[in-house]
């Protein structure tokens, strides 16, 4: 989940003219021995080696490939206006919540109807493409949530990271930090997906369950946030903290802990002082389940069903393990099967408390949620907001949640 740009969910109803304004050039659609590929990576250009792995595989599977790049929301847009017009790409490259929207409103193919081969990747990654039981997609790689932490002030505060294995532990340690003058933990609690992104680790490490957002467990996890802000371990700026802000209040040196992603891997090497990573702490240790970001590789529905074999070359090309170790590390993802993740983290080991969050990982719209999560969500970070500013107990604020979640 690469910044908030990963995070945005889209119902059929949000096909709107204002959304439907590219980052890229408009493709046609696809003809003949053209095959057209839209991603939502604007950011690789025509020499980047993301577009040249494209256009190889399309020369293996004997075809010209036309590649498009657009923002995530526009991409999802485009593609349902596409799918209503009979002109939709033959591979798609979509952020993984969004694949059971597409799913429910029969953009998308399943795996079983292009032989696209799924085995490889790890369940908890492809539960995050199904629906009903059926797979629309493979994971082309996942990026995740854990815990930064910054080596001199825990140091100084006489916290030592390898105690941190539980909620307990790790608000014992936020104690010890506030002690010396220092925030304990940072993490964006923002009211939009980011928000929701970010509560999630402890939602689900709690024990809780989306279709209940009100349980004792659920309530437990959001007055642990509640409380932390209250004692001081947390800033109040966290109400209103994106991914970004927050990551910026970690890279000032003022914070201990900061809830951030793999996305941010790049910057952390930038930073002015030593920082280790660890999974975030389920309620009654080990790693809590984490939300899983990164896209799907998916194939939508084509008049001409002989397309699909040679869409399914294509998309096997681009999601071998080869091809996927090295697109991966250029996303900075963790890849979706146990093979390339032990290539990764043997080639980095800081990488290995990557890999771990992921395999405890889980997809936003699993336990066959499908299109309902957008609605849970929504209610999940407004409840987050009202607790964090004090307008409702988290009790109150999960119940009003739970009632507003249309049924």
């Amino acid at each position: 989940m690469k910044t908030s740009r990963r995070l945005t969910l889209v119902a059929v109803a949000a096909i709107t003219a204002a959304g439907l304004a590219a980052c890229g050039s408009t493709s046609e659609g696809s003809s003949g021995t053209d095959y057209v590929v839209w991603d939502p990576y604007p950011q690789f250009t025509a020499d980047a080696a993301w577009v040249k792995l494209l256009q190889s595989c399309g020369s293996k599977a004997g075809v010209t490939v036309k590649r498009t790049a657009f923002d995530t929301t526009d991409l999802t847009n485009k593609v349902l206006l596409a799918a209503q017009q009979g002109n939709a790409p033959d591979v798609l490259v979509v952020d993984n919540p969004v694949v059971s929207t597409l799913a429910d409103a029969g953009v998308l193919t399943t795996t079983g109807d292009t032989g696209i081969d799924t085995s490889g990747a790890d369940p908890n990654l492809l539960a995050a493409g199904q629906l009903d039981g059926k797979a629309y997609g493979t994971p082309i790689g996942a990026n995740t949530l854990a815990l930064f932490y910054n080596k001199e002030i825990l140091q100084a505060a006489g916290v030592d990271p390898a105690s941190v294995k539980d909620w307990s532990s790790l608000t014992a340690a936020l104690a010890k930090v506030a002690g010396t003058g220092k925030k304990g933990i940072t993490f964006s609690a923002i009211g939009t997906e980011e928000g929701s992104f970010q509560f999630l680790p402890w939602f689900w490490g709690s024990g809780a369950r989306l279709d209940k957002l009100d349980s004792a467990e659920g309530i437990a996890a959001l007055t642990l946030w509640s409380d932390w802000l209250k004692a001081g371990y947390a800033p109040n700026s966290v109400i209103n903290n994106t991914q970004t802000t927050s990551w910026q209040d970690f890279a000032a040196g003022n914070v201990a802990f900061a809830e951030n992603g793999t996305w941010q891997l790049a910057n952390a090497k930038k930073l002015g002082f030593a920082y280790g990573t660890i999974t975030v702490p389920a309620r009654n240790g080990g790693a809590a389940p984490v939300p899983t970001g990164g896209e799907f590789v998916t194939v939508p529905t084509q008049k001409d069903a002989s397309r699909y074999a040679t869409d399914q070359k294509i998309v096997s090309c681009l999601t071998s393990a080869d091809n996927i170790y090295a697109t991966d590390t250029t996303l900075s993802y963790v890849a979706p099967s146990a093979a390339v993740q032990q290539k990764q983290a043997a080639a980095d080991p800081a990488l290995q408390v990557w890999v771990d969050a992921v395999h405890a990982a889980k997809g936003r719209t699993s336990d066959n949620l499908g299109t309902k999560y957008p609605k849970i969500s929504e209610q999940m970070w407004t409840a987050v907001q009202a607790a964090l500013s004090g307008s409702k107990s988290p009790a109150a604020a999960m119940q009003a949640a739970q009632a507003a979640v249309p049924r």
